[in-house]
């Protein structure tokens, strides 16, 4: 069995592609989503964050992600504390999970940084969703009512276009422009025919 990256830059629209993963009966660990249960639910984890970003960073037990991101993607030191104290037990989990569901052909880690956290490491194979940048602009804006400035900071944050493609295995482009399934569908073809 493989284990897959899904990754890509901030609206590249890399959950949607792991949606038509699902469809084809791949399972998918959406690592984003689980580092978001461990800060709301993670003992240790809650006291690191009161921590670094104050005792009122968590209102009635929910944490405040906007001001976390705000504070993290402007202060590098904040962000590289944040990620080593919740990688390992996102990788923990992960390798937990893959045991789990051993009997598909491969199955998907989706995450923002795979590249910048190391996690390539772990997988056999990494898919990049690539999309213009402007167009990762206009969607995250409307996604998240965010203005141009908080995207843009998120985007310096990130790998580029290039250095994600350059490391990837494979890259599907996510321009509303190229057609999404038929890329997605030769992927799912090589994967499965590899083992």
């Amino acid at each position: 069995m493989w284990k897959v990256g899904v990754t890509g830059g901030i609206g590249s629209g890399k959950s949607y592609v792991c949606e038509v993963f699902r469809k084809l009966n791949i399972p998918v660990f959406n690592a984003d989503n689980i580092a978001r249960e461990i800060t709301e639910n993670d003992l240790q984890i809650k006291l690191l964050y009161k921590k670094l970003f104050g005792n009122n960073i968590y209102r009635s037990g929910k944490l405040n992600r906007s001001k976390v991101a705000e504070k993290v993607f402007i202060e590098d030191q904040l962000l590289k504390q944040v990620n080593q104290a919740i990688h390992p037990i996102v990788f923990e989990k992960f390798n937990n999970w893959v045991k789990e569901n051993k009997k598909y052909p491969y199955v998907i880690k989706e995450a923002a940084i795979i590249f910048e956290s190391g996690a390539e490491k772990e997988l056999d194979f990494v898919i990049t969703v690539s999309a213009p940048e402007e167009l990762r602009i206009e969607r995250v804006m409307h996604r998240d009512q965010v203005g141009r400035k908080t995207v843009k900071d998120r985007i310096l944050k990130q790998w580029t276009e290039k250095e994600r493609i350059k490391h990837a295995n494979f890259v599907i482009v996510n321009d509303e422009k190229t057609l999404l399934l038929p890329q997605i569908l030769e992927i799912h073809q090589k994967l499965t025919q590899q083992k």
